[in-house]
């Protein structure tokens, strides 16, 4: 498997999975152009993607995947509630209802539900080959019913969106802070540790710090904040990296 995300932050939100034989694209938030060219820059010809995964339909998930179906037709996988979010804006002819995990050619998709201040929102786990990658962002907590779904992944991409002292101490009216904060919000770094000390196992390879704040985070107080809590534990993992908002990771092999 290999893994590019090409876009992670409020501004915008899309990540490329690749197995032997599927090219798979989670949420497409930024326009079609940029994600166009990431593809390109990586190698990857964007009438060759297979499926979309959308994890719900705020439009730093959806902004370019109007002009981007209309284009190359991939199929999207979405639940009921969010095509129907949707479904006025966007013309979806090829698209599958998710009510349960399945298969795309060799890839086994997964799902777990997440807490968002919208209709639906999903959280995802691809896997192929005994590798998978864990993509959870825009949650306000992790149910503990899907611990071992999660447990012993290879490749996490996780929300670490805010410190909470930066946020409360910050610009943000009082009124989205607590959105931020709550249940239906988005995860702190201290939070996405806190899980992340439940879930890395033996054959947990690399983990990405996802949608972070620009207002409300840092990077480099992300990775100490979560490397720091790990440690408490006694989990010394060095393999713990920052997702950009405007800026790609390189196409990263899961070993």
């Amino acid at each position: 498997m290999k893994v590019c995300i090409l876009s992670s932050g409020s501004k915008g939100n899309s990540t490329y999975v690749e197995t032997n034989e599927s090219k798979i694209l989670i949420d497409l938030g930024t326009t079609s152009l940029y994600v166009e060219n990431a593809l390109k820059e990586i190698g990857v010809n964007p009438k060759d993607i297979d499926i979309i995964l959308l994890t719900h339909t705020h439009t730093d998930h959806t902004a370019g995947l109007k002009v981007f179906i209309k284009k190359y037709s991939p199929k999207l996988f979405l639940t009921q509630k969010m095509y129907e979010d949707i479904k006025n804006d966007i013309n979806i002819d090829n698209c599958s209802f998710i009510d349960k995990p399945f298969y795309y050619k060799d890839a086994h998709i997964d799902f777990i539900k997440t807490s968002h201040d919208v209709s639906d929102s999903n959280g995802y786990i691809v896997e192929s080959n005994d590798k998978s990658v864990v993509y959870i962002t825009d949650t306000g907590y992790i149910n503990y019913r899907n611990e071992e779904k999660l447990k012993n992944r290879t490749f996490y991409i996780m929300e670490s969106n805010h410190d909470v002292e930066m946020l409360k101490n910050g610009n943000y009216p009082f009124y989205l802070q607590q959105r931020i904060l709550s249940d239906s919000g988005h995860l702190s770094n201290e939070e996405c540790a806190r899980y992340l000390v439940k879930y890395i196992g033996e054959k947990t390879k690399e983990i990405y710090l996802a949608h972070l704040s620009d207002e409300n985070n840092d990077p480099d107080k992300a990775l100490n904040t979560v490397r720091g809590i790990l440690e408490e534990y006694d989990i010394h993992f060095n393999n713990i990296h920052i997702a950009h908002q405007k800026e790609r990771t390189n196409l990263i092999e899961i070993w």
